[in-house]
């Protein structure tokens, strides 16, 4: 499966990511690449925990797109 992973960096340069589909799995990195590394970890984690507790993992349905203003 392939979840929406926002990255957002902060005011020193480093990098938060996030998972809409799965509130409470973020991660972070001193840049993007490690950031996306990170991210690609927790969300591995995360599912596992859901999966030995017994939640359903939900699908992918979050997007993304640009607007122009």
């Amino acid at each position: 499966m392939e979840y929406l992973i926002i990255f957002e960096k902060n005011k020193q340069g480093h990098y938060g990511a996030y998972v809409p589909d799965l509130p409470g799995c973020v991660s972070i990195g001193d840049t993007l690449e490690e950031a996306k590394q990170n991210i690609k970890a927790a969300l591995e984690l995360h599912l596992e925990g859901m999966k030995m507790e017994g939640y359903i993992i939900p699908n992918p349905s979050a997007t993304a797109d640009f607007v122009t203003v």
